[in-house]
């Protein structure tokens, strides 16, 4: 009899420290649960996609300069080069690029299914294709056939799905037609995730050259020229995913006027912005420095510029950029400040162009 007692009591206390230990692991496993519902901070070194409509204006090239330039200081890791104007020879301006300044290596995304013939202010998509008196290219490349490189959207895809959560930088320059294509883009090989949840997931902040919030409500140019794929990036973009605008007025008030920048680059004889701007470039007055404001505030940061307060940005059927103030907003966007900034700007920008590589 005492035998049995003796055995019923190690039951229970059996039981109790069963008991016990479960009740821990279910409140351990309910932080843990917590923990990876937060969305954490990335706080590593900013990872850059550039997303250009190069082949065009020339603030392009400069921003793409300065990424490079960032790049090798230890400032960023610029991941690849997505462009949104269609066409292969424009893939190739960004493959001189690339090459010119030691990124052979960089991957390039193509836009096969684009706006179709937007305006060219400067026509230099055919750089890649010069030729000197010798015969040989007047510039390097490094890829033999560009239609083998990857869709500009499914480049977005393999980098993000490759990168930390919440990491990714997207600076958009241009057109947002591979931004629309990405998030309307299913779960593949490189990803079981949709684009919408990819961004969700990966991106930290998408830093785009777009909008005007002035008084007046006015068509945004890189939104008019595909105002379908401009609405498709502002239907599906997840609420949850910072933007941050650089606006018109922002970048109007930059001005690198040609002779500066020729007396920038008397460093060398054989550039290609320079080429573009002794041969090709034929505009009164300057290049507005609208792109280069993307990438300087997408590396160094929110200190550098004036910005509002948060909110939401809704699209017109006009495609004119609307601003309302909410303290949960995803979106802000860039002010004019004043000309001591602006001269400030325009110095950053010229630096680099002075770079000796």
């Amino acid at each position: 009899m005492i035998r049995l007692r003796l055995k019923e009591v190690l039951s229970c206390r059996l039981a109790v420290i069963v008991l016990i230990c479960s009740v821990f692991v279910l409140l351990a496993c309910s932080c843990d649960d917590g923990k990876e519902n937060e969305k954490a901070e990335y706080v590593g070194e900013p990872l850059i996609i550039l997303d250009v409509d190069i082949g065009s204006s020339t603030d392009d090239l400069l921003a793409m300069e300065m990424a490079y330039y960032y790049h090798k200081a230890g400032r960023c890791k610029l991941l690849g080069i997505v462009v949104d104007r269609e066409g292969e020879d424009y893939a190739a301006c960004a493959d001189v690029m690339n090459t010119y300044y030691g990124f052979d290596s960089l991957p390039i995304g193509l836009e096969r299914d684009g706006i179709k013939n937007p305006p060219v202010f400067t026509d230099y998509r055919h750089i890649a294709d010069l030729t000197g008196v010798d015969g040989q290219p007047v510039f390097k490349k490094s890829i033999e056939d560009y239609g083998d490189l990857p869709d500009g959207w499914k480049l977005y895809r393999k980098l993000l799905a490759a990168q930390p959560d919440h990491s990714v930088s997207i600076c958009s320059l241009g057109f947002c037609t591979c931004l629309a294509h990405l998030l309307e883009s299913q779960g593949d090989e490189l990803s079981p995730f949709t684009g919408v949840e990819l961004v969700r997931q990966k991106v930290k902040c998408l830093y785009i050259m777009a909008g005007i919030f002035t008084s007046s409500e006015e068509p945004e140019y890189n939104f008019i020229q595909g105002v379908t794929y401009a609405q498709t990036l502002f239907r599906l973009w997840p609420m949850d995913v910072d933007v941050v605008y650089s606006p018109m007025e922002v970048g109007n008030d930059i001005e690198y006027l040609k002779p500066d920048v020729l007396a920038d680059l008397d460093w060398t004889e054989n550039h290609p912005l320079k080429y573009i701007y002794e041969n090709l470039y034929d505009v009164n007055g300057g290049q507005k420095m609208w792109d280069p404001l993307v990438v300087i505030q997408a590396v160094e940061g929110d200190d550098e510029f004036s910005l509002s307060p948060r909110g939401f940005v809704t699209l017109t059927s006009e495609t004119a950029t609307v601003f309302r103030e909410d303290a949960v907003g995803n979106s802000r966007y860039q002010k004019t400040v004043s000309d001591e900034w602006v001269t400030k700007m325009l110095k950053k920008i010229r630096k680099v162009n002075k770079w000796k590589i």
